[in-house]
Formats: structure tokens, C-alpha cells, sequence
């Protein structure tokens, strides 16, 4: 989720400074924010958080539907 939020602080800093560097992005508005480094960033940039969202879903949900059925079983 914090990956989520820090790609969406840089989308919209790209979107209202669209000539600044990357570097200067994440020294003025990124970091007092979330202190990360640029390596950090770059990371954040290249995974689909999205995706990866879902599955950890998907992964919650399955694991809801099986403690209902271990419930059932010992009910």
C-alpha cells in the first residue's frame, strides 16, 4: 500500500512539474514525505503494485474462505 501512495505522490508531481529530474522529485517532494532513497524509488517505480495488490487479495480472501471451512468442520 505504501508503494501505492508514493507512486501516486510522484505521478502527480510529474504531472505538475513535467521538466523537473526524477532526483530533484524525490528531494523536494518525496522525501519529507516518505523518507526513501533514490535506489528505493526507483524500485517502487518499476513494480506493479497493482498486480501485486490483487494477488495479496486473492491470497486474504483464500485464506478467509479457508478458516470458514476449518470453522464448519469443527462446528
Amino acid at each position: 500500500m505504501r508503494y501505492k501512495l508514493i507512486k501516486e505522490l510522484y505521478q502527480k508531481c510529474i504531472a505538475e512539474h513535467p521538466h523537473t529530474p526524477t532526483t530533484k522529485i524525490l528531494e523536494y517532494y518525496i522525501i519529507p514525505v516518505y523518507p526513501i532513497s533514490r535506489t528505493t524509488l526507483y524500485e517502487i517505480l518499476c513494480t506493479p503494485v497493482i498486480t501485486e495488490l490483487k494477488a495479496v487479495e486473492a491470497a486474504i480472501e483464500k485464506q478467509k474462505q479457508l478458516k470458514a471451512m476449518q470453522q464448519r468442520l469443527f462446528d
